[in-house]
């Protein structure tokens, strides 16, 4: 039987903090008083319970199976030629007919469909295909996977490389019959280029494949040659004002924190010297300056801008717990990584006190914000919960209490944010009727499966992420497959962004394209 309770005097401790913190408030320019949600108690099972309740690795192997692939390895989610991903499908997977257009995308929030008049390809949709299919094999070792990676960033180097400016194009605009990339070389986002470099970091992680080592060196260095402003310590958004309005002021917490997440947390542990060390070195500089010029500790979020004083206020885009959380995330791996304590520390306490934040008892399911009345925004947006469970997941592999939110967020999660008869999941789900929001005139939350920021990474990483922990957490080995052309250097194996003891790393088959070796490569004592 499930009991209410604090997670013993390290979270005692840390509830008391938050608590002191929620009485503090924040005078925002329109004389609003901002608060926080006061910490709830968090469940707590057994760990019997716990081992009997949570789902194991299977569950998450049948989950990508089931839920997820069916809706990825539909022919029109492979494009013409093949790695030509498109951006934009009906829910149920057909492709768009900008003539004629389903209703979830005709009457999509606004900024999240660009496909009439002009249609657009994003670069970012593309990669994050990418990143969904090298997932795959990584869990199942299918081969057929991996060259569907391999044709989306083919594709990606043929037609969105910016050979003459460096980096890539954001995206392609359909024209006058005929694709135009864009927008001119300053005008991109440093987040968009960061999401330019997932699949082929993700790919490289699992392949170590030469041609893909310059890709991404070639990404990050023109990144951070191009965006990185070395007397502020930030990386700047846009060097020029935007088509889409972007500006050169902005301080945005994404252009640091999808630098780490999007490509280097994962890839750097892979990296031959001197590469390592220099993307260490800067990846420790991204936490510092996430933490100097975007963290508040009354509280206890990072703000999703810091171009002016009006931006530091809960209402503000990107101020969420999906955010802060994985922020939280990525600095304690970072300290992690660099050895660095102060990192691990901060991550681990302010994102333990975050979880408690956002948790929501009544309906063992996570809150996407805190509101300026002191409560919690009850709607689900499908990337900020698999965040949450992801962190929770984590440090459950420390601390099994952790555990105790997963036994019902899980359940969330497979029942409601599934789509049960056409696959993947949902973009947002009303947290007031557990049912996604229904699209038509009118409609004031009507969010696609699939559009110009939602694809396959998060719900992918969720899946991922999953099984690991919970192969862990049930004291099962991590079985995972890597393509090498040979074995790399002792240590450099690992799964994922955590850490574990190799013991088998056994060759399977030969794997295509090229000449590499399929590997299963088997974890203990993964952390």
């Amino acid at each position: 039987m499930m009991r209410q309770t604090l997670f013993g005097r390290r979270a005692k401790a840390v509830g008391i903090a938050v608590a002191l913190l929620a009485t503090l408030s924040v005078a925002s320019a329109g004389d609003a008083v901002e608060t926080t949600a006061a910490p709830k108690l968090v469940p707590q099972y057994s760990l019997n319970e716990l081992l009997t309740r949570l789902p194991t690795g299977e569950r998450w192997l049948a989950h990508l199976r089931e839920d997820l692939l069916p809706f990825w390895l539909m022919d029109s989610a492979f494009g013409n030629p093949r790695g030509n991903f498109p951006t934009y499908r009906c829910n149920d997977g057909s492709p768009i007919d900008p003539a004629r257009l389903c209703p979830e995308q005709r009457y999509a929030a606004p900024g999240i469909v660009f496909v009439y008049p002009e249609q657009r390809q994003y670069l970012r949709a593309l990669s994050r295909q990418v990143y969904a299919y090298a997932v795959a094999f990584h869990m199942t070792g299918d081969e057929s996977f991996l060259k569907l990676a391999y044709d989306g960033i083919d594709f990606e180097r043929a037609h969105f490389f910016d050979t003459k400016n460096g980096g890539a194009y954001s995206y392609r605009t359909f024209r006058d019959g005929q694709w135009v990339p864009g927008p001119a070389s300053l005008q991109r986002t440093s987040q968009d280029l960061a999401y330019a470099a997932t699949g082929i970091g993700m790919v490289y992680y699992l392949t170590r494949d030469p041609k893909l080592l310059d890709d991404l060196l070639a990404l990050k260095n023109h990144i951070f040659r191009t965006y990185f402003d070395p007397e502020q310590q930030f990386v700047t958004w846009v060097r020029e004002l935007s088509p889409d309005g972007d500006t050169t002021d902005q301080r945005e917490l994404v252009a640091q924190l999808d630098q780490i997440y999007a490509f280097m947390l994962a890839a750097t542990p892979a990296l031959p010297e001197p590469h390592r060390t220099e993307w260490k070195n800067d990846l420790a500089k991204l936490a510092r300056t996430m933490i100097e010029q975007f963290y508040s500790p009354r509280q206890n979020l990072f703000w999703g801008a810091a171009t002016a004083t009006d931006t530091r206020r809960l209402e503000t885009p990107h101020t969420d717990f999906g955010h802060s959380v994985k922020t939280m995330w990525m600095i304690h791996y970072i300290g992690r990584l660099t050895n660095n304590l102060d990192l691990v520390e901060f991550g681990w306490r302010n994102a333990t006190a975050l979880l408690e934040q956002a948790y929501i008892p009544e309906t063992g399911s996570w809150g996407r914000r805190p509101l300026l009345d002191g409560t919690i925004d009850p709607d689900k947006e499908w990337w900020g919960l698999a965040e949450l469970d992801q962190v929770s997941a984590t440090f459950s592999l420390i601390d099994p209490n952790y555990a105790g939110y997963l036994i019902n967020t899980y359940d969330y999660w497979f029942k409601y944010m599934v789509d049960h008869q056409n696959h993947e999941i949902w973009h947002m789900v009303d947290g007031r009727t557990n049912q996604p929001y229904p699209c038509g005139p009118g409609a004031a939350n009507c969010f696609p499966k699939q559009h110009s920021w939602k694809n396959s990474l998060h719900s992918f990483e969720h899946c991922l992420v999953g099984y690991i922990t919970a192969q862990q957490f049930h004291t099962q080995p991590v079985t995972l497959y890597y393509a090498f052309a040979q074995p790399p250097e002792q240590g450099t194996v690992q799964p994922y962004f955590y850490t574990g003891h190799l013991a088998k790393l056994d060759p399977a088959t030969v794997a295509a394209p090229g000449s590499r070796k399929i590997y299963r490569a088997t974890f203990t004592n993964v952390r």
